[in-house]
């Protein structure tokens, strides 16, 4: 069988009539004349390589390199445009482009290239084969587009030694993915080494990450195996990397050239069989312009990017997740199982989550523990107010919006405790915070929430 190719050209440089017969003597050609045709043909079907012929009349070419990775996923993507400088073909080929050409190359050369594209989607789809999806989604759960593109770069980058790059906002599950991409890889059999690099002070982080000999420095006592020794033939996964100070960056730039360490107050070498994952939620190309990170340590560890998509951007994971971590937070408290209704889920989806996952699974957390042995929460559960209990404007209309009888002090009391909650989850329990976002003083707060306490209604976790 042929391999497929999805043939995207807005212009006749490579004409029907005289070069598309030869590469469909090779290939079975699927030919679009626009972007939007191009990505409803990558929708419904599946193709082994993507031709782009500039130039394009609808796009940029890297518009199309976009929507085209966008729409085919994994699908190498090459690109002929003898309008192309130099420059844009390596932007293009930075931003994932499998290959370009920039002048009139051969047509038995462009041609080559294609087959080579076309096997490497082989390839990968072999790769990813051999690690089954729902190994992996123990660490990351999910069925959204947007993990599923997380999920097929680490079932591909998995099994190599390149060093990843894991960019995402704090919460989303950075660590986990570094687990991922472990569990993926032929070093499984072993224990991945973590470390917060912002959590160290800069005298400790060199002796955590090299080890160091006794008597290196005022208090080195023993002799000490750092984390790179530790990982040997492992993976060492480095958590929040743009707080390494620079002086500790010079240092492991030359451990990932030259794959070997010296610890503090040796001059020995140790040659070390290490996967490097590094992961930030900041900007690093922002802090390389600050001079607050090397250029040449940023692209020595962002060979492979991997990007975690916020929890607002893939809101229809979040019933998956509830149910994911109520699973998990049962089993470990040692209790029954509970489950959300489906407002309350449906209302989940609904909040913009800015401590993403990690917010989830403590907002979760907190219900299981103040429900008692009720096995069903529902919204007020987990904080969210009641929709019989919102608040409604006031004017002539507002008498319309009342029910025909109500509790009035039972309305306001829960949705004073409500406000209280919501202000305690965003603010991860921080009492000074929530009173600083509800415009209180502290000891109100504490007051309001003892009396809620006293009244069995509150979150005992807070704070």
């Amino acid at each position: 069988m042929a391999p497929t190719l999805l043939w995207f050209s807005s212009d006749t440089l490579l004409g029907a009539e005289t070069e598309l017969p030869e590469l469909a003597t090779r290939f079975d050609v699927s030919q679009v004349a626009t972007l939007p045709d191009a990505a409803q043909a990558l929708a419904s079907e599946e193709f082994d390589c993507i031709l782009v012929n500039g130039p394009l009349a609808d796009s940029s070419r890297l518009e199309a390199l976009e929507v085209l990775h966008r729409a085919g996923g994994q699908t190498p993507i090459v690109f002929f445009d003898p309008d192309m400088t130099a420059a844009q073909a390596v932007q293009l080929i930075r931003n994932g482009a499998w290959h370009c050409f920039g002048v009139r190359d051969s047509l038995s050369e462009l041609q080559q290239c294609l087959r080579e594209a076309c096997d490497e989607k082989g390839r990968r789809a072999r790769l990813r084969d051999r690690i089954p999806a729902t190994e992996l989604k123990q660490w990351l759960v999910g069925e959204s587009r947007a993990m599923e593109e997380v999920l097929d770069t680490i079932r591909l980058v998995g099994p190599r030694r390149c060093t990843v790059l894991i960019n995402g906002e704090t919460g989303t599950g950075k660590e986990m993915a570094a687990r991922a991409l472990h569990m993926a890889s032929p070093r499984a059999h072993l224990p991945m080494v973590a470390v917060n690099c912002s959590a160290l002070p800069e005298n400790l982080l060199e002796a955590e990450l090299f080890g160091h000999v006794k008597g290196a420095f005022t208090g080195a006592s023993n002799l000490r195996i750092g984390r790179f020794e530790q990982a040997r033939k492992s993976t060492l996964f480095l958590d929040e990397v743009g707080e390494m100070p620079l002086e500790a960056q010079t240092k492991l730039l030359r451990v990932l050239q030259e794959r070997e360490i010296q610890r503090l107050g040796s001059s020995d070498t140790i040659q070390v069989d290490v996967r490097v994952v590094a992961a930030t939620n900041s900007d690093l190309l922002e802090r390389v312009r600050q001079g607050k990170f090397r250029e040449d340590l940023y692209y020595r560890l962002n060979v492979v990017p991997l990007t975690i998509p916020p929890l607002r951007r893939r809101c229809g994971d979040i019933p998956l997740l509830v149910d994911h971590f109520l699973t998990k937070i049962c089993r470990n408290e040692g209790i029954p199982p509970k489950h959300v209704t489906p407002e309350a889920k449906e209302r989940l989806q609904g909040l913009p989550w800015p401590g993403n996952v990690r917010q989830l699974e403590n907002t979760l957390e907190m219900a299981v523990a103040l429900s008692g042995d009720r096995e069903t929460l529902g919204p007020a559960d987990l904080g969210l107010v009641p929709a019989s209990f919102n608040v409604v404007p006031m004017g002539p209309a507002a008498s319309h919006a009342l029910p025909e009888s109500m509790d009035f002090d039972a309305a306001v009391g829960h949705f004073e405790r409500s406000i209280l909650e919501q202000a305690l989850v965003r603010t991860g329990g921080n009492k000074t915070a929530a009173a600083e976002l509800l415009g209180l003083k502290r000891t109100t707060l504490i007051m309001k929430l003892r009396g809620l306490q006293s009244s069995n209604v509150l979150l005992e976790r807070a704070g």
